[in-house]
């Protein structure tokens, strides 16, 4: 293949960011490092409209300013709104099979943490989306390589897939801390880029008890 006809490489960076943290961009930057990604895509997740204001969440509007706060000083990280409608809640073999028609040129690599491949089967058509992009997989500490190897192993078997691990630090630090901590009123500082911190203070979220999960 020449240069030509080289496919772009772009990465998929998906959640709910409520609120983006050091991990998410650690893990984005790594993903563009080790596989000489020449795009991360970091794509917030839209909530269904009975759930745009789930008590001590912030809403769509608010999580897509504070992703985009949080990547612009870094040339190749762009926000997708890929995922962020009326609708709420879109799958992920829906949103790569837009992609990739629309981008025929391009190989997606989705990146996800230990947890969520361990959870995988889960998922809706997990064989299509397994079709459609590389799986790219965050190590996590509490989750030993022999079991993740394993899991990486029957994934693979089962959807056919092209799962690669991402060579990076473990970064302990959650959304759903984060949170807790704005709400006790306890510094975020190093854990967020200084813009979302602003943010967050300017526009006075998660000052309310906020629901359990990420």
């Amino acid at each position: 293949m020449n240069s030509t006809n080289k496919k772009r490489r772009v990465g998929i960076m998906g959640g709910t960011f409520d609120p983006i943290h050091i991990g998410h961009l650690i893990l984005g930057e790594k993903a563009h490092e080790q596989f000489q990604l020449d795009e991360v895509l970091f794509m917030p997740s839209g909530n269904p409209p009975h759930k745009q204001n789930r008590r001590g969440r912030a809403g769509n509007k608010e999580r897509v300013e504070l992703v985009s706060r949080a990547i612009m000083d870094n040339p190749h990280f762009s926000l997708s709104l890929e995922e962020m409608h009326d609708e709420g809640y879109t799958y992920t073999r829906q949103t790569l099979e837009k992609l990739t028609a629309q981008n025929p040129d391009t190989e997606y690599y989705f990146i996800m943490g230990a947890d969520s491949l361990l959870s995988f089967h889960t998922w809706k058509d997990p064989q299509e989306i397994c079709r459609l992009c590389v799986l790219v997989v965050a190590t996590r500490d509490h989750l030993p390589q022999k079991e993740l190897d394993r899991k990486i192993a029957e994934v693979s078997e089962t959807y056919h897939a092209n799962i690669q691990k991402l060579s990076t630090l473990n970064i302990d630090v959650s959304s759903h801390m984060l949170r807790q901590w704005i709400y006790e009123g306890r510094s975020c500082r190093y854990y967020m880029p200084v813009p979302v911190i602003e943010y967050i203070r300017k526009e006075g979220l998660y000052l309310e008890l906020c629901e359990n999960g990420e």
